[in-house]
């Protein structure tokens, strides 16, 4: 390929590659919003005396879905074209963002949570695969080192944006404001992903098919375990709840020979095997899930304390957060700088260090307070906490999918976030059940034990990072690369 060649096939790769992060920024935030709203809609919708299980259905309900959806539609993308399922995606989102905004009641709202978690699944394992066709070999570990820092920032900030959104009553909106802020942000990704995603070469669809039975047992595995974990608590923990749980293991044994059945028939797994047989991509599915799980149980677990806790409102309790998101930019940044040097492992297991000593610094404040924490007090840990997340992020996707074939893309972007996501659900059900069972003493006492917890996930994750390789493998060159968006023509 000639400079004039490839001047042309990259021209609007850079405008791509803020598509995908729009819309991953949309959903991020979405996912995280809840944390800080979520007080306030159960008091709207619910009343104040309601169940914590609607709490951490609002969240759960949204990751699992999304955990669920995840790998099939990254193999729908392989199957139908990853621009075609990317629209259809950002445009069931936007739709199921007003629906929420408009929902009556509880049961409505967790619903449409849901049909917005699965509307998100389609859309963004697509972002993955584009920006790897998009971008040549030199440049692609550039724009995978940008999810990481722009999905650690955007969970953060999520529930500021919440908390100035529901005590700004816009129009009378309250709460449901979280919801239409999507609609033109929506609107925005569909019009930029019509004009730049690269539209597909004739023969660049795959000849596959869905594998409906494995989407069926993927789904019942994780809902086997994630159901039990939230509503277990407040139903007193009947048999049935502990059933579940101990059918989802051999449920998802029986979802892996599935697989493993179509690859030997030469059809189409749901999940390549070959992913699973490389270590280093196995070892990054495991530090995601555990990564994610204390992450997004903290973040719902901090909001809920600041708020039922300490009184905060949800715009004081979303800004004593805003140094948890001025670390994360700042350890994001210095996470890009510093990758180059420590190499990724080095750089991961650092991060996650530092993050411990935020998780640290945070129980320490809360033991030897003198009655409520103030936001002040609160701001050195989470500035800590910040930075480690943002260092521990930056590398993330570079070191794993640096892994996985070009074949392999969509379903390896799709099990990767997947695994994420399983670990949100996980980890905001697990972490906010202890939570709450441990709060009979104080929410402080409750936010402690969390606290404890949190230390032995980080210690996990960061022993699993050493089966990591030291430094990402160097991407292959691609076998071929999309033509230029129809309106650059």
């Amino acid at each position: 390929m000639n400079n004039e060649q490839r001047s042309k096939t990259y021209r609007w790769r850079w405008a791509v590659l803020a598509v995908v992060l729009a819309a991953e920024v949309m959903d991020l935030l979405d996912a995280t919003v809840i944390a800080i709203a979520g007080p306030s809609i159960r008091a709207d919708l619910v009343g104040p005396a309601g169940g914590t299980a609607f709490l951490q259905w609002l969240a759960a309900g949204y990751t699992l879905a999304f955990a669920v959806g995840l790998v099939t539609g990254g193999r729908l993308g392989d199957i139908f074209g990853r621009r075609r399922m990317f629209l259809a995606g950002a445009g069931g989102f936007t739709l199921m963002s007003l629906l929420c905004a408009v929902a009556p009641g509880p049961a409505s709202l967790v619903v449409c949570r849901i049909l917005q978690g699965l509307a998100g699944a389609v859309l963004i394992p697509q972002g993955l695969g584009l920006i790897k066709a998009a971008f040549p070999p030199e440049q692609i570990g550039a724009a995978f080192g940008a999810f990481g820092p722009v999905m650690g920032l955007s969970a953060v900030c999520g529930p500021i944006l919440a908390g100035v959104l529901v005590d700004a009553d816009l129009f009378g909106t309250g709460w449901r404001m979280i919801f239409l802020i999507n609609l033109p942000v929506g609107v925005a990704a569909l019009i930029g992903a019509s004009l730049v995603l690269p539209r597909p070469t004739p023969g660049d669809e795959a000849k596959l098919r869905l594998d409906l039975t494995g989407t069926v047992l993927l789904s019942a595995s994780l809902l086997l375990l994630v159901f039990p974990l939230v509503q277990g608590r407040e139903l007193g923990w009947p048999w049935w709840a502990w059933a579940m749980m101990a059918l989802s293991a051999p449920m998802f044994w029986v979802f892996q020979r599935h697989q493993q059945r179509l690859h030997r028939d030469g059809r189409s797994p749901l999940i390549e095997p070959s992913l699973l047989a490389k270590q280093r991509f196995t070892a990054g599915l495991l530090v995601g899930l555990i990564f994610f799980a204390g992450l997004m149980g903290l973040t719902l677990i901090l909001s809920i304390y600041l708020q039922l806790g300490l009184g905060f409102s949800p715009l004081r309790a979303g800004l004593t957060q805003s140094p948890w998101a001025f670390g994360t930019a700042v350890g994001a940044v210095a996470g890009h700088v510093l990758s180059a040097r420590l190499g990724g492992r080095r750089l991961l297991v650092g991060g996650t260090a530092v993050l411990a000593a935020g998780v640290v610094a945070l129980l320490v404040t809360l033991t030897v307070a003198d009655g409520p924490v103030s936001s002040v007090a609160l701001l050195p840990s989470l500035l800590v906490l910040g930075v480690g997340m943002g260092c521990s992020m930056a590398p993330y996707f570079d070191i794993v999918l640096a892994a996985v074939d070009e074949h392999e893309v969509g379903s390896a972007s799709g099990t990767l976030t997947a695994a994420q996501q399983v670990g949100g659900a996980i980890g905001v059900a697990a972490l906010g059940t202890a939570f709450f069972a441990w709060a009979g003493g104080g929410l402080g006492a409750g936010l402690r034990h969390v606290l404890w917890l949190e230390l032995g996930l980080l210690t996990l994750a960061a022993g699993l990072s050493f089966l990591l390789p030291a430094r990402a493998r160097p991407e292959e060159p691609a076998h071929s690369r999309p033509e230029e968006p129809a309106h650059a023509t």
